[in-house]
């Protein structure tokens, strides 16, 4: 299916799901809050701006960089607002099903089904937003949604494509600060690991994790795998793979709007699109184990000489360590010489 025409399908259905979730939310009314966490006190609702840029290029991730079959790009964006009670996803806890489908494919029914259910069940979600895929590593993406003192959360996702089930989003992040409204709100993202596929690498094969594993934070040292795509033992901490900004704007009579187009770019991000410096992540060359060594070449009664090989596994980039001796050799004398 063309990949274009799927986002638009997926952008529609889940808008339906958007206006029968808020309709559903005005004719209810909220339960109790949770005691025990801050309590928001602002008396008006907010409406926020919300820009994800992805960062992920091939200078700061140069392992296994996908660059084809499909190339490095970013699932369509879905998120919600709710209250304290209410948990989309959550680090060191296990994904739930739709999670679970979202992560590993980029398919939201059975999440947004999940969300609906929680609103019907606890009335702790008060709306559901999206925004359009962005069909590179790096390029932007924008949506607009509104929260108030009883639901002052938010949470979402975004699916790396490819992977075998990592994402990046943020989870239960309190906009209200005790009456206000937070203005401005910038987030560094990092790459999560849903537990339910055990792949190492970006175009890994589907391999159920069994028994599930927990939400974990992807690093550069785990998992600790050398086939890992994101292990760079070098590093200290992995580079943001996104990044997030939450503008506090004007507030409007509507509830919720549409998603924007994304403005979207396979090139590095220029500029003011992001104020960090451009990371080039060292790689380190990796080679293969030595192979066994070979025959022993050499007249009988003289000293000979055998081989053994090893290969490239990895070629080096952004300055990391080079390529060690690829051959080695050794004398010998011939076990059976007549």
């Amino acid at each position: 299916m063309d990949i274009t025409r799927k986002t638009l399908s997926i952008s529609e259905a889940l808008y339906h799901l958007i206006v029968m979730m808020l309709t559903l939310g005005r004719g209810i009314h909220s339960l109790p809050v949770p005691t025990d966490v801050p309590m928001c006190t602002a008396s008006e609702t907010a409406q926020y701006r919300l820009t994800f840029s992805g960062k992920w290029n091939q200078a700061a991730f140069p392992k296994q960089y996908p660059v084809y079959r499909p190339p490095a790009q970013w699932s369509n964006l879905i998120g919600v607002t709710h209250s304290s009670d209410y948990h989309m996803w959550q680090r060191n806890e296990f994904a739930s099903n739709g999670v679970r489908e979202f992560a590993e494919k980029g398919e939201a029914w059975t999440l947004m089904k999940e969300v609906e259910a929680a609103g019907e069940r606890i009335q702790s979600v008060y709306g559901i937003f999206s925004a359009p895929a962005v069909m590179g590593g790096t390029g932007q993406m924008n949506t607009e949604f509104e929260v108030f003192a009883r639901h002052s959360y938010l949470s979402f996702m975004v699916h790396l494509i490819p992977s075998p089930d990592w994402f990046v989003g943020v989870e239960s992040y309190d906009l209200c600060d005790g009456d206000q409204w937070k203005e401005n709100v910038s987030l560094e993202l990092f790459p999560f690991d849903a537990g339910t596929d055990s792949g190492f690498t970006f175009s890994s094969p589907n391999f159920e994790t069994i028994p599930q594993d927990k939400i974990t934070q992807i690093t550069s040292s785990f998992p600790s795998h050398p086939a890992n795509s994101f292990y760079y033992p070098r590093l200290k901490h992995l580079p943001p793979i996104a990044k997030v900004m939450l503008t506090k704007i004007k507030k409007t009579n509507q509830i919720i709007s549409l998603p924007m187009e994304p403005t979207q770019s396979n090139q590095l991000p220029t500029g003011n699109e992001i104020e960090d410096k451009l990371i080039n992540t060292p790689l380190d060359c990796e080679v293969s184990v030595w192979s066994p060594w070979g025959l022993c070449k050499s007249k009988c009664g003289d000293s000979g000489v055998q081989h053994r090989t090893r290969y490239i596994i990895m070629h080096p980039a952004n300055n990391g360590l080079a390529c060690p001796l690829l051959e080695e050799e050794r004398k010998c004398f011939p076990d059976n010489c007549l």
